[in-house]
């Protein structure tokens, strides 16, 4: 049996602040696919889980230029 946790779901304000990215750029990149796409958890609300947002932010063939640059 593995010990892990359950995957939590991040709300917007979560991902953006773990993430750097503003709102039209996260919204854009899962439009072209370069992006996890959100849960829906009910009529208004979204989320997106925590694993894949971990996932996309180890995995550096999805950065964009402006993003590398510091």
């Amino acid at each position: 049996m593995t010990n892990q946790s359950p995957d939590r779901i991040l709300r917007i304000k979560s991902v953006l602040d773990r993430t750097g990215l503003c709102r039209s750029t996260l919204y854009r990149k899962i439009e072209n696919g370069s992006f996890p796409r959100q849960v829906k958890l009910s009529t208004r609300c979204a989320g997106w889980r925590e694993a894949e947002i971990e996932q996309w932010l180890r995995n550096p063939m999805f950065y964009d230029v402006h993003e590398q640059a510091s």
